[in-house]
């Protein structure tokens, strides 16, 4: 739409009132967003021809535009948390009604992206880090609260389908300020709440998406590899196609899980989305060689670090051990095998300071937490696995 006629505000105000007296909520919600090109212009406003509380969205919001040209991005998320504020009231007035849904969407990705902007500000102004990110926590939860509490009106217009837009901000604020333990309740509102299960499903894809990457996430940071394989192969395998950077950040979640449950990724793969950070993890993994994969975890140690899974990677020590102690096992054809000669792959690998003392340590907490089926025979420095499947299958107890 052209808005360069002799009184463009005039002009662009009328359609706002039009779009409202019709319930458009679509309409007014590319009216209000910072990316229209209205939002692009510097403007000095009087009066708002509009009713409440839409005058006070109208001049919260130009007041944001206003300061966002300025570069002043506290102000303008401080004028954004304002609109937030002024919606919320207004939207949890409107029962049986879900038609400002559209704003609603538009409002919180625009106050998340300055609040992500101010807080850099915040910062070199000598703020805590996360502070504008929590404030923009804290007014996502105005919203959700009004999305949540509408449990009783009917699929068609609930507002129940803003929240899974609004948790997968809020996963994007927790996540950002370490505050993971703040998703679990966001996760029950989704996956337990009998009120919201016959929606969960019925959210777009790119809602479902995101949701499941984040849940992914958290499942893996909190060691649950089967939830974390469920969440991120979602993810993965409903991300566009052609969306390839979305889908490596996916995979350089899923691939370590994916390995911890005994499933190696393909080389093609690797290469495919430009990962070859892993290419000798997956080698060192496989053959059960200890230095190789300490020597791969340290060269891309800053890369790893960054994506934010070297504490997770640093956990597939014990699966590269546990595959060199099964060939030991293989290659021996024993049932019983002396401590000794996994002492002497340990040290061959670069563990030299490793005695048969730590090497029976290493094996008797293998045993306890299930890599391996049996039991040490401190009397004769042996080890005694189990004749039925010695080493289980990793995805069976992890």
């Amino acid at each position: 739409m052209n808005f360069g006629g002799a009184n463009p505000l005039k002009q662009v105000l009328t359609t706002a009132k039009s779009a409202l007296e019709n319930d458009d909520g679509k309409e007014f919600a590319d009216f209000i967003s910072l990316n229209h090109p209205f939002s692009q212009r510097q403007w000095n406003l009087s009066h708002i021809s509009l009713d409440p509380p839409f005058d006070q969205i109208v001049f919260e919001h130009f007041q944001c535009s206003n300061a966002v040209l300025n570069r002043d991005f506290i102000s303008a998320f401080n004028h954004q948390c304002n609109v937030i504020q002024i919606f919320a009231r207004m939207f949890k007035t409107q029962k049986e009604d879900n038609w400002g849904l559209p704003m609603m969407n538009v409002l919180i990705k625009d106050m998340y992206s300055l609040a992500l902007k101010a807080d850099l500000v915040a910062v070199a102004n000598g703020e805590m880090a996360g502070s504008k990110i929590d404030a923009c926590a804290d007014m996502l939860m105005t919203v959700f609260r009004v999305c949540a509490s509408d449990s009783r009106t009917s699929i068609e217009y609930t507002k129940r389908w803003g929240l899974m837009p609004i948790i997968n901000l809020l996963f994007k604020c927790y996540f950002k300020t370490n505050k993971l333990h703040l998703c679990k309740p966001l996760i029950i509102a989704i996956e337990t709440n009998a009120a919201n299960k016959d929606i969960k499903d019925l959210f777009s894809i790119a809602d479902r998406v995101t949701y499941n990457y984040f849940v992914g996430m958290k499942h893996m940071f909190e060691n649950e590899f089967k939830g974390a394989d469920k969440c991120l192969s979602f993810a993965f395998e409903n991300c566009l196609k052609n969306s390839m950077s979305n889908k490596r950040k996916i995979l350089i979640c899923l691939i370590p899980v994916k390995i911890t449950l005994g499933f190696m990724p393909k080389v093609s793969i690797l290469k495919k989305y430009n990962l070859c950070e892993f290419e000798d993890v997956v080698k060192a993994v496989k053959r059960g060689d200890i230095r190789l994969l300490n020597e791969a975890i340290a060269k891309n140690a800053a890369f790893f670090i960054r994506a934010g899974i070297y504490l997770i990677l640093e956990k597939l020590k014990v699966i590269t051990l546990r595959n060199l102690f099964k060939k030991i096992y293989l290659i021996t054809g024993s049932f019983q095998i002396d401590v000794a000669k996994f002492q002497i792959a340990l040290n061959w690998l670069g563990l030299e300071d490793v005695d048969s003392d730590e090497t029976e340590c290493i094996l008797a907490n293998m045993i306890n937490d299930g890599y391996i089926k049996g039991y040490i025979s401190e009397q004769h420095k042996k080890i005694v696995v189990s004749k039925v499947k010695a080493f289980p299958e990793l995805n069976t107890f992890l």
